[in-house]
């Protein structure tokens, strides 16, 4: 450890800070402290918000986005508040691409419906989906290695009081509920995951492909599906849901032995609807670069026991405070260590708290409320940028 820790101090001393340091001025629209981007305070439909989100990759891969206001098209119509929590895997392309488009098609099925509703969330997954893949089709010949990136995709919906969760992939989305009894404030899963290393998720997929014995591998000690991926859903991985885009020239290292015929993954999200009970009190989207250093309990205490202002950057640090733990290192030392290098250590980790005014999330759907807009983000990379391809570190990364 004293070998790499030395290497690594050789490279803190030669790196360019070129964009590292951003300027801390304005909240509006989020400030920038070297990997950490944060905005530590706004005001949504429902409540207030706090938002964070700190790199790891080389091209930052997740993305997130907070929305409120019209939650459609047309006038009047449903208000409320968005939230949006896209891993990417393989690169950055998928999670970008859900960010431009599925709250613009959530608002387009929801101006057709005339109502907010699981419904219309699903349409807007569906519709995402066939995008990125038109996408894919487009690039194919140019970029075949896009058939091999996608993005876990976490929404939340809070619409005349009731909280909807789609997900799809192992992002997770967390509610913070007080006992009245005690006060005591209990943590609640809202979410589904879809990741193999759950019994129920692996035997999901082996009945849906009975056909197939090595629909689920046990490769290294970590359960993947074909031996590649962890996850059974998502948004993308195109190469794993159309066999036409698993074949030369995708790199061979994602291509299976033999074609098949039915969609290995899915981007069907699992769908709950909660209504939110007066003693309900925030919640906590993430992606599972949080989770995989706290635990449901121990962000629910920590958003409790915290002021409002600046919570979700206080939880990305006490994930990293708990990633620099487990390699035995100062957390101030981990801070130094660039992206890419970084991945080491710890994955992407965003993460969005909404709190729940009781007054607000009652309101009828159709109560006008201010806009807001809002993405989580990062250092700066270019818009179109294919991120370069390292087989062991896709192989051996958290997907």
């Amino acid at each position: 450890m004293s070998a790499v820790m030395d290497y690594f101090r050789s490279c803190w001393g030669a790196r360019s800070r070129a964009g590292r340091r951003g300027k801390k001025g304005s909240d509006s629209a989020g400030r920038q402290d070297g990997l950490l981007w944060y905005k530590d305070a706004g005001q949504v439909a429902t409540g207030e918000f706090s938002m964070a989100v700190v790199q790891a990759n080389n091209l930052l891969e997740d993305q997130s986005q907070v929305e409120s206001g019209s939650l459609s098209m047309a006038d009047p119509g449903p208000q409320g508040t968005f939230v949006g929590v896209y891993d990417g895997h393989g690169g950055p392309e998928t999670s970008r691409f859900i960010n431009d488009n599925m709250f613009h098609h959530l608002k387009r099925f929801a101006t057709e419906h005339k109502c907010m509703s699981a419904d219309v969330i699903r349409k807007a997954f569906q519709a995402t989906e066939d995008g990125f893949l038109s996408v894919v089709t487009k690039e194919w010949a140019r970029k075949p290695q896009i058939a091999a990136v996608g993005s876990c995709c976490l929404v939340g919906v809070i619409c005349a009081g009731n909280l909807y969760i789609a997900n799809a992939g192992d992002s997770r989305a967390v509610l913070g509920r007080i006992v009245k009894a005690t006060g005591e404030v209990v943590a609640m899963q809202l979410s589904a995951e879809h990741n193999v290393c759950y019994e129920e998720v692996r035997q999901e997929l082996q009945s849906s492909h009975p056909d197939d014995p090595q629909i689920v591998v046990l490769k290294h000690n970590v359960w993947r599906v074909k031996g590649l991926i962890q996850i059974s859903r998502s948004i993308g991985d195109v190469y794993l849901k159309k066999p036409e885009y698993n074949r030369t020239p995708l790199h061979s290292k994602f291509r299976l032995r033999e074609t098949f015929k039915k969609p290995i993954l899915t981007s069907e999200p699992a769908i709950a609807v909660h209504q939110i009970q007066p003693n309900d009190q925030f919640v906590i989207f993430a992606s599972d670069g949080l989770w995989e250093h706290l635990s449901n309990q121990d962000a629910v205490d920590l958003v409790q026991s915290s002021p409002r202002n600046g919570i979700a950057r206080r939880l990305v640090k006490a994930a990293m405070q708990e990633a620099a733990k487990k390699r035995e290192m100062r957390y101030s030392d981990l801070k130094k260590i660039e992206r890419g290098v970084r991945r080491h250590f710890h994955d992407d980790i965003t993460v969005v708290v909404v709190f729940l005014d009781a007054s607000a999330v009652s309101k009828p759907g159709w109560s006008k409320s201010p806009s807001v807009s809002v993405r989580g983000g990062g250092v700066s990379v270019p818009a179109n940028s294919l991120a370069p391809f390292s087989a062991p570190t896709m192989l051996s990364s958290t997907y």
